[in-house]
């Protein structure tokens, strides 16, 4: 379980939202919602220990996550808005690089079969600079077929993605949600899911 409690964060001067409470439980969905410049990504990056709040609380199974550190982190999984792939890597590599980082093990026939998965059969040793911007998402959003995380944060995830990759990509957070999984997310698409719980906060009420 997730809990955020009155929640303030700051850029520079100017406040972006305060007095944030909510509480994320095993097998639900949230929507963070608001104009640009409302602070969604600070959100999600503040959950992941990314920004530093000005004050207020977040924890896991009802411990801060300041004080659990790596335990909380190794169990939580960040796609950001930007795919952080390194443009002269493969997508094969970079999806190594990617998983290692995130401390999970995976052999080369796991990581083939997640990009055939995403749709990238036949493009996985090719330089990601070559690459279309929604292939280049692809590669990122494989790395949702190997994790283990229970906990997704995902920054935009439907950006330059095609009909077809959007309805695979909202199947995939289904099934997560369904096995108990939790998602953090912002969008300016609904995700189609047939089981679980739905939440929306929305940060422009909180500014």
């Amino acid at each position: 379980m997730l809990e955020v409690q009155d929640l303030c964060c700051e850029r520079g001067d100017k406040r972006l939202f305060e007095k944030l409470s909510f509480t994320l439980l095993p097998g639900s969905l949230l929507y963070v919602e608001g104009p640009n410049g409302t602070g969604k990504t600070t959100l999600l990056r503040s959950i992941c220990g990314l920004f530093t709040p000005e004050s207020g609380k977040i924890r896991w199974q009802g411990e801060e996550t300041r004080s659990l550190g790596e335990s909380f982190f190794s169990q939580v999984l960040y796609l950001g808005h930007h795919n952080s792939l390194k443009l002269d890597l493969t997508g094969i590599e970079n999806l190594h690089v990617s998983l290692a980082i995130d401390g999970i093990n995976a052999n080369e026939d796991q990581l083939l079969d997640a990009l055939e998965q995403i749709g990238l059969a036949g493009y996985e040793d090719l330089p990601v600079r070559v690459l279309s911007q929604g292939q280049k998402r692809r590669v990122a959003l494989a790395r949702l077929l190997l994790t283990q995380s229970p906990l997704w944060i995902l920054d935009e995830p439907f950006t330059a993605l095609d009909v077809a990759a959007v309805d695979q990509l909202q199947s995939i957070i289904a099934t997560h949600i369904a096995q108990g999984g939790m998602v953090m997310l912002t969008t300016h698409q609904e995700v189609a899911l047939t089981s679980g719980q739905i939440q929306r906060i929305d940060l422009k009420t909180h500014a």
